[in-house]
């Protein structure tokens, strides 16, 4: 048996390993994030302390965080599993009210906002967003490409984001060719306001939507602020209901991300034990869903 947390970000699940004596094997996560005949996840992330001599010169707590995606990939960073990855280590008794986290994309600053909602302190963007335009399904669709952390697709959505077809149109703008053979998440960005956006993600590695994407948000927040379509500080509704919360300083005329932060929901919301039937291989569907 295997002794997991299950937590949740905004509507991002994931399964977490405390430290585990060795990393999941790609095969066994992928069993494990199965939906309907596993446990069913976002992805997979394990947490260890870092020791007081490894983490000298961090002001709070350290952990040290790995994370992969639902299809068993590694991934440098997914926001919403590191605001629960922070979560658990104030769970744990790790850290009272700040932690310093180490993900694959460098370290991040989190503290907790109230029981359910952690703030992750992040580095500005190291780059613009980059105008695009893609040839999908027939149709021209124009957007911008920017990586925070991994990369992603932002394309503006005027109307009612309920009506876009996201099942015919995530998945060739994620595995478009403008984005090499990685890919990107695909999020489709209604701004509804100065301070206000919806956003709906298909995600890489998961291959469809999830209820919450962190790091798209916050690409989307960069664009929106770059392109003169929001400030600081802004809200994001997601799929799942949730709204998380974009803040922090702006350069150049209020057009560039100085510093910034994202908070929202972040809960563990159970340990289990896991059986030998979490783990077995599965068959393929008889049907594929579009």
């Amino acid at each position: 048996m295997t002794e997991l947390y299950r937590t949740s970000g905004a509507g991002n699940d994931f399964l977490a390993l405390v430290e585990p004596p060795a990393p999941p094997a790609p095969e066994t996560i992928r069993f494990w994030c199965a939906r309907g005949v596993s446990l069913g996840a976002d992805g997979v992330f394990t947490i260890r302390r870092v020791s007081d001599e490894e983490s000298a010169g961090d002001a709070a707590p350290t952990i040290a965080m790995v994370y992969w995606n639902a299809d068993g990939g590694e991934a440098a960073l997914c926001v919403n599993a590191t605001r629960c990855a922070a979560q658990l280590a104030f769970q744990l008794g790790w850290a009272e009210r700040e932690v310093t986290v180490r993900t694959g994309a460098g370290p991040f600053a989190a503290r907790r906002v109230s029981t359910d909602e952690i703030a992750l302190e992040m580095a500005p963007p190291e780059e613009d967003a980059r105008p695009i335009t893609l040839d999908v399904a027939g149709r021209e669709i124009p957007g911008w490409a920017m990586t925070v952390g991994v990369p992603h697709a932002i394309v503006p959505w005027d109307d009612d984001l309920a009506r876009c077809p996201l099942a015919e149109l995530g998945p060739p703008v994620r595995r478009h060719e403008q984005f090499g053979a990685p890919g990107a998440n695909a999020n489709f960005v209604r701004f509804t306001g100065p301070h206000d956006f919806d956003i709906r993600t298909w995600e890489r590695g998961v291959e469809g939507e999830t209820l919450a994407c962190g790091s798209g948000v916050l690409a989307a927040a960069a664009t929106g602020v770059s392109e003169g379509k929001l400030q600081l500080p802004v809200r994001a509704r997601t799929k799942g209901g949730f709204v998380l919360t974009v803040d922090g300083e702006t350069a150049d005329d209020g057009r560039r991300i100085a510093r910034w932060t994202m908070a929202g929901d972040a809960r563990v919301l159970a340990r289990l034990e896991t059986f030998a039937g979490a783990e077995q291989v599965l068959p393929s569907p008889l049907w594929d869903l579009p």
